[in-house]
């Protein structure tokens, strides 16, 4: 990926943005509410609903221009989908040329893998949430940019701390290493459970590299069975 110290000196300080809207930290395990304090600069009364919340965040993130070039060549951009309350949430990389068109993340082959992951350990795609580090898509489906996840992550982190999910799957070695901070390798990742924020995130391969690589399913399917046991599936 490159210099992720550079990376996480930058999201320091685009993380103000979420401080300006109440949110200051993902939440511990042991907190299940809400953490919006604020409905995006309106007085907040009483608890705001997580899907209320997250189609807040859509509108953001519709109307984001921070990436000049992403802006550019977007037709749509990628927010996420599946359930506002999901235990588990899927993070990939970035949009695809099919997510870019239809506005919905995973969605081509990959996306059709990603489906017989989910379904392995007994669940449905609307039963989990499935987002991306970047919102919109890389032309030519380059590796995103440093400054793009620095502009980008934000709205993740966002994503995270509304949903509170039990479980995050970081698909492939960017989402892992930029939720991490990190840049151990996904190989060396992949197998465990690692703590984010009090958020038991577990990486694994993306499904792009298990359709040139489908010898490594083997590997992936050991992950979906840890997941499916810490879920009490």
């Amino acid at each position: 990926m490159g210099n992720y110290g550079h990376i996480v000196s930058g999201v320091k300080g685009r993380l103000q943005s979420l401080q300006e809207n109440g949110i200051t930290h993902i939440p511990m395990k042991k907190s299940r509410q809400a953490v919006s304090k604020k409905n995006h600069g309106q007085p907040s009364k009483g608890k705001i609903s997580k899907k209320e919340a997250l189609i807040h965040l859509k509108q953001q993130v519709d109307q984001c221009t921070k990436c000049k070039v992403l802006v550019k060549n977007r037709t749509n951009t990628v927010f996420g989908s599946g359930h506002a309350n999901a235990g588990l949430m899927f993070v990939g990389e970035a949009p695809g040329r099919e997510e870019d068109k239809q506005g919905l993340p995973f969605v081509g082959r990959a996306g059709q893998l990603l489906t017989k992951m989910i379904e392995s350990i007994g669940l449905t795609r609307s039963q989990v949430l499935i987002a991306n580090v970047l919102k919109c898509r890389p032309p030519d489906n380059r590796n995103p940019m440093p400054e793009e996840i620095i502009n980008c992550e934000p709205y993740l982190l966002e994503q995270l701390a509304i949903i509170q999910p039990k479980i995050i799957c970081a698909l492939g070695a960017f989402a892992a290493k930029t939720l991490l901070k990190t840049d151990i390798t996904i190989s060396r990742l992949r197998g465990q459970f690692h703590d984010y924020h009090g958020i038991k995130l577990i990486p694994t391969f993306h499904p792009a590299y298990l359709l040139r690589n489908p010898s490594e399913k083997r590997k992936v399917w050991e992950d979906m069975k840890m997941i499916k046991k810490e879920l009490g599936l």
